[in-house]
């Protein structure tokens, strides 16, 4: 039996810390959720193509919102993250066509080489490859968009049969696979189908892709097509269904905190969209950022390092910006101004409606009516979107609402502000505070930002 223990759910890149050096691109992550008992392995792998948000985003809610309570599961929720950035097919070419052979030349060779890896550990028992395809598969001819040409609403297989597996009758596999999944969809039209693409005898396209690559080397796959025709989170909807029906196949015990349904799934998605800088002395949340925050600080001739609890989340060049983004869906953009750093400062002394709270650096703190932060020397303080400033340092002030800009405000709905923290002119971290949070109902309810561990790693 093939099996793996946990690790972390925290995501961590480096991003170069001067406009001349474009931040690089993120290479793929593994996550192993673990249960501890018994039963098989099954690896996941989304976005080998980055134009498919349906597999990726399905793949990421597995790392970030399942948990497996027996068996293991194993997902690669990001694997042509570049191309995943930029909602591109591949920008170095089809990563679906470099199965077969590829020279050491080509930009994705150590990628290919290190999932190639993974798949055949001899832990995993079984693959499932998630992609969007076009159209609705149909066994027969329809019309143009249902007949035997189209991929989506399909479970692939390459051939009926892997010799010597415990999973390797394919056929039966994904048979049933499709079968549980349509138990969940009610229009017949929309349901899957098994697309067997014979791949075993002969067809040159097929035969450079991750799942024959799998089936040749023994290691039972299969492809699930959710149909383009589709919005993004009813794709992820109908991966989950097949996924889902897998696992319960299997025997892979899981519990999922949210209704299989649109509303639910979106609401999920936008779970744990936080990024924190700087050992979370800056934590963002990016679930209704702005557009663009201006002024953003950087460290001045050192790496800027983040950490995200999404592993769709990421840091890339935009230009004159660092772009933000969650999968292909840009989140925001930070104006960098490029700064010193001090890391002398911990926390700051932050009264609250009236009542005195201890707030550690890159904590955000619920405000009901107003706040004051109370003098930090020899730091200072810079309330971020206010109207009129008195001077260099901003604490001592009863500020509210109305004493805040909330063009500045670092969501859209004019609730976060950013207090940033100084010693002369050396950037040392800050704290948010957040109108639209429950206010706190004791001092001890303020309490630092999660960076967030779950099972994953």
């Amino acid at each position: 039996m093939r099996g793996a223990a946990g690790g972390l759910a925290l995501f961590c890149l480096l991003v170069a810390a001067t406009a001349a050096a474009p931040p690089p691109l993120p290479d793929f992550s593994l996550h192993k959720l673990d249960s501890g008992a018994a039963g098989p392995t099954l690896l996941v792998i989304g976005g080998i193509q980055g134009d498919e948000p349906g597999g990726f985003t399905a793949a990421s809610l597995l790392v970030t919102r399942y948990k497996i309570t027996s068996g293991r599961l194993w997902v690669v929720p990001n694997l042509n993250f570049p191309s995943i950035i930029r909602n591109s097919r591949g920008i170095h070419g089809d990563m679906n066509r470099k199965f077969a052979s590829l020279t050491p030349q080509d930009p994705e060779f150590a990628t290919v080489e290190r999932i190639k890896k993974i798949m055949l550990d001899l832990r995993v028992d079984i693959i499932v490859d998630l992609h969007d395809g076009s159209g609705w598969y149909y066994p027969t001819y329809v019309d143009e968009q249902r007949n035997p040409q189209q991929w989506g609403q399909s479970i692939i297989i390459d051939q009926e049969t892997v010799a010597g597996s415990q999973y390797g009758n394919l056929l039966q596999l994904a048979g049933t696979m499709a079968q549980q999944a349509n138990a969940h969809i009610d229009d017949a039209a929309k349901a899957f189908h098994v697309k067997n693409t014979r791949t075993w005898a002969g067809d040159p396209e097929m035969e450079k892709s991750l799942s024959y690559y799998a089936v040749r080397n023994h290691a039972p796959a299969v492809a699930v097509e959710a149909t383009k025709s589709l919005d993004t989170e009813n794709r992820a909807l109908v991966h989950l269904y097949a996924i889902e029906a897998l696992m319960q196949g299997l025997g892979i015990g899981f519990e999922r905190p949210f209704a299989l349904t649109p509303a639910a799934l979106r609401q999920a998605m936008d779970v744990g969209l936080t990024l924190s800088f700087y050992d979370a002395k800056v934590t963002l949340d990016l679930s209704n950022a702005r557009k663009s925050l201006p002024r953003f600080p950087v460290p001045r001739r050192q790496a800027l390092t983040f950490s995200a609890q999404n592993p769709l989340v990421a840091v890339s060049d935009g230009g004159d910006a660092l772009r933000v983004s969650y999968g292909n869906r840009s989140l925001t953009r930070l104006q960098p101004q490029y700064l010193d750093f001090d890391a002398g400062l911990t926390a700051v002394q932050l009264q609250v409606d009236g009542v005195a709270h201890k707030v550690p650096i890159g904590s955000s703190a619920p405000v009901r009516m107003n706040f004051k932060v109370m003098n930090t020397s020899p730091y200072r303080a810079k309330v971020v979107g206010l109207r009129q400033r008195r001077g260099p340092d901003d604490s001592g002030m009863t500020l509210g609402r109305k004493e805040l800009q909330e063009s500045l405000s670092l969501d859209q709905d004019g609730n976060k502000y950013r207090v940033e923290f100084y010693r002369g002119e050396r950037f040392a971290g800050m704290i948010i505070v957040d109108f639209a949070r429950e206010p706190a109902l004791a001092p001890s309810r303020i309490s630092k930002a999660q960076n967030g561990e779950s099972a994953g790693g």
